[in-house]
C-alpha cells in the first residue's frame, strides 16, 4: 500500500499551522475543482486534495498521521504497525461527504469505521470491537405558542440505507417529539439514540433537531422577545384606554396611555417566551380609523375636520 505524503500534496510542512493548511487546501481547491480546471487530471488531483485536506484539518487524524509518518520505512511498501491508533478515536472519521470510496485505499484503512471496527475486533483476539453511531442532523418548525406552552409533535424523517441487495433506498419513520417549553429558534433537541445505529452492537448516534418558527404575520421573534402591531382607535390613543388584547400567551389587559402616537411601543416585561430569564413582549401601537363609509360618518370626519383645523400632521415634513 502506497503511503500517501499529505502535507507535500498540500504543499505545506509538517509544522503548518490550520490556518496555512486551510489557506493552501483553498488556493489548490480554486486550481484544480473540475467545474473551473482546464487541467488535464484536474478530477485525480482534487480527489487527492480533499483526501489531505480531511486528515490535516482533523486535529485527531493528523496527530495519528504524524505519528505514522515517523514509523515508515522508505522505499517500501506500507503496513501500519499492530496498535498504532492507541488512543485515538475515530468514531466519526470518513470523507467529509461521508462517502470513503472517494478517497484511497491508504485513508481506508487507516481512518474509516469498517477499518476502525476490524482494528479491534483483531486486537481483540476475535471479538467484535463496538463502534458508536454517527449523529443526524435536521430542522423542525413549530408554532410560537409550542414555545410558550411546549407541546408533543409527530416529525416524519426519510432516511438512506442500503436493502439487502446493496442498493441505496429511503425508509420513513415518525417520531413523537417534545417540545419543550421555552425552546428559542435556532436552538437543537437531542434525541439520544436516534441517529445511525452503531456497528457491532455499539450504541447508536444521537439526533439533533434545529428548532425553526413557522412564518405568523402577527409576530416578530428576536431571541426570546416578540413584537407584534396593536391596532388601536384614535380615541384609544388619545384619551388612554384599557383594552384586552390576544397575545401568545392569552389574552391580557392592556393601558394604553392618553396622549400616545403610532408606533409607540408598550412593553410588556416577562411576557416573551418563557425562559431564565423569560424574555419581553413588545406592542407597537397602529392608529386605526373608522371607515367614513355612510353619511353619519362622514359627517363627523367632516366636524373632527373643522375642529381640528389647525392641526398639521405633516408638520414635521417642513409642510
Amino acid at each position: 500500500m502506497e503511503f500517501k505524503e499529505y502535507y507535500k500534496t498540500l504543499g505545506v510542512g509538517q509544522s503548518a499551522s490550520a490556518d496555512e493548511i486551510k489557506k493552501a487546501y483553498r488556493g489548490l481547491a480554486r486550481k484544480y475543482h473540475p467545474d473551473v480546471s482546464k487541467e488535464a487530471d484536474a478530477s485525480a488531483r482534487m480527489a487527492e486534495v480533499n483526501e489531505a485536506y480531511a486528515v490535516l484539518s482533523d486535529p485527531e487524524k493528523r496527530a495519528a498521521f504524524d505519528k505514522l509518518a515517523q514509523r515508515r520505512a522508505a522505499g517500501q511498501d506500507f503496513q501500519p504497525p499492530p496498535g498504532w491508533d492507541a488512543g485515538f478515536d475515530f468514531s466519526e472519521a470518513g470523507s467529509p461527504a461521508g462517502n470513503d470510496g472517494d478517497f484511497s485505499d491508504f485513508f481506508n484503512t487507516l481512518f474509516s469505521r469498517a477499518a476502525r471496527a476490524q482494528r479491534g475486533q483483531e486486537r481483540g483476539g476475535g471479538a467484535r470491537a463496538q463502534v458508536r453511531g454517527g449523529d443526524h442532523h435536521a430542522r423542525i418548525s413549530i408554532d410560537l405558542a409550542d414555545a410558550y406552552q411546549g407541546a408533543t409533535r409527530p416529525l416524519a424523517l426519510r432516511q438512506a440505507q442500503l436493502d439487502e441487495s446493496g442498493n441505496v433506498v429511503t425508509a420513513d419513520r415518525v417520531l413523537d417529539v417534545q417540545i419543550p417549553k421555552g425552546v428559542k429558534e435556532g436552538q437543537s433537541i437531542r434525541l439520544r439514540g436516534q441517529g445511525s445505529p452503531g456497528l457491532n452492537g455499539g450504541p447508536a448516534g444521537d439526533l439533533y433537531l434545529e428548532i425553526n418558527f413557522e412564518p405568523d404575520p402577527r409576530y416578530r421573534i428576536e431571541g426570546r422577545d416578540v413584537a407584534q402591531t396593536l391596532p388601536v382607535a384614535p380615541w384609544e390613543a388619545a384619551l388612554g384606554a384599557r383594552i384586552e388584547v390576544p397575545t401568545p400567551s392569552g389574552q391580557v389587559e392592556v393601558n394604553v396611555p392618553a396622549g400616545s402616537n403610532n408606533g409607540r411601543k408598550l412593553r410588556l416585561k416577562g411576557r416573551g417566551i418563557p425562559g431564565d430569564p423569560p424574555g419581553d413582549l413588545y406592542l407597537e401601537l397602529e392608529l386605526a380609523s373608522p371607515p367614513a363609509n355612510d353619511e353619519k360618518a362622514r359627517e363627523l370626519y367632516r366636524t373632527m375636520a373643522r375642529e381640528f383645523s389647525s392641526f398639521n400632521p405633516r408638520q414635521q415634513m417642513g409642510a
